[in-house]
């Protein structure tokens, strides 16, 4: 049941054809290698807090009473100011995309405990791999230096990819630092901080200094997590799982498949029901492997798919039935404005999509776009997700805000 993010979520997506997403690897052609040959796979799984994840009453946080204030008057004002006073409940309608980034590192422990406190009922981890081949959160594989304090280690910092190089009059700073480069020891050693940098930066910690003035520092050293302690983490708090599996550098001699396996054994080895483990997919191979292979697994499986404006029924048609049934997109594709009103409305390629009897899953809501909206931009996009395209979820970077409306308007 569940969808996933890219890195610009808050661009409006293009038409684009599947042949986008093939895998761009320049690896060699991976031979027949079977997952067992690569070694074992180690994530340690740390003691997890039952403080922290004990089922509790959900706290929605201040933000959705200060959008909710600023809308203007109406029915759906009217509406969201009669639960001022909650019960707010946990549902899997809000999806927590990477924990809680508006203020808390993404893919953090501290992020995520925070989703969980907002409500959510599904949480994201997207999946990539470490140069021991093992399986961690992490967004990108090379974003090491936008979302950590690598740069300030300078041991592992010099095992980057690219070193940093500093700017320069007439050159912007670079570096860059991948999972692929450390170990899964070295790796869960790095703080979590919010995504950005400093591309004037002359020394490495000037390039970790940046952060977006709508967000905040105040949180940052967030502990980084494996897949394996990201389940630990989820399961003791009750909440179902969204891995999303991401373009990798794959060992020598591995293949995609054997990717795709060891996710899969990590929740199996947990003791994890698959009906908790929604897995997402911009690889449409991926999805069909999970179809004719892991069926229990491929039930709340969902494709990454831009949706475009511009897909027939025969092409929607081929996808259900080559095992599709869920399809996650950005908002701007499953949303129209209405040239008259001025207001959002369901997406003709949406409405077919619904029409084909497909799931879908809206991603991503309150990231820095939404920052600049004011509440009626907010919730009025949420309401016509949620009661006119009929979504099953919508991803949101602070999640407090979706639980606040999907406990008001009864959702589950």
């Amino acid at each position: 049941m569940i969808s996933a993010c890219n890195g610009s979520d808050s661009a409006p997506k293009s038409d684009v054809s599947d042949s986008t997403f093939a895998d761009k690897s320049d690896q060699p052609k991976p031979t027949n290698t079977k997952l067992q040959d690569l070694g074992p796979i180690v994530s340690p799984v740390p003691e997890v807090d039952p403080r922290a994840v004990a089922p509790q009453a959900v706290q929605a946080g201040t933000r959705p009473y200060f959008l909710v204030d600023s809308m203007s008057d109406g029915p759906l004002k009217t509406k969201l100011k009669s639960c001022a006073d909650g019960p707010f409940k946990r549902t899997d309608f809000a999806i927590a995309h990477r924990g809680a980034p508006l203020e808390f590192p993404e893919h953090t422990k501290e992020g995520y405990e925070a989703a969980i406190r907002m409500g959510a009922g599904i949480l994201e981890c997207d999946v990539t791999l470490t140069k021991d081949n093992q399986l961690v959160c992490r967004h990108q594989e090379c974003d090491l230096a936008l979302t950590t304090d690598v740069l300030s280690n300078l041991e592992l910092a010099a095992k980057c990819s690219i070193p940093f190089t500093p700017a320069q009059s007439t050159k912007k700073a670079s570096v860059s630092c991948c999972t692929y480069d450390f170990t899964l020891d070295e790796f869960l050693t790095l703080k979590g901080k919010l995504a950005g940098s400093n591309p004037d930066a002359t020394k490495p910690t000037e390039y970790l200094r940046n952060v977006s003035d709508k967000r905040t520092g105040l949180y940052s050293r967030g502990t980084v997590m494996s897949h394996a302690q990201s389940i630990a983490l989820f399961d003791a708090a009750g909440v179902k799982m969204t891995p999303e599996l991401k373009d990798v550098r794959l060992a020598p001699g591995s293949t995609r498949e054997n990717f795709i396996k060891q996710l899969i054994k990590e929740y199996r080895d947990a003791k994890i029901d698959p009906s908790r483990v929604y897995i997402q997919a911009k690889k449409l191979d991926d999805v069909l492997y999970l179809a004719a292979n892991e069926r229990d697994f491929a039930k709340g499986a969902s494709y990454l798919w831009p949706l475009p404006s511009s897909v027939t029924d025969d092409r929607l048609a081929d996808l259900y039935k080559q095992g599709v049934r869920t399809i996650s997109s950005a908002w701007e594709n499953l949303t129209d404005i209405d040239k008259t009103t001025k207001k959002p409305i369901p997406s003709k390629a949406a409405l077919a999509a619904r029409k084909a009897r497909f799931e879908l899953v809206g991603w991503t809501m309150e990231n820095d776009y939404w920052l600049t909206k004011n509440g009626d931009d907010v919730y009025e996009m949420l309401d016509v997700l949620a009661k006119d395209v009929g979504v099953k979820g919508v991803f949101f970077d602070w999640v407090g805000t979706t639980s606040y409306y999907a406990s008001c308007m009864g959702l589950k």
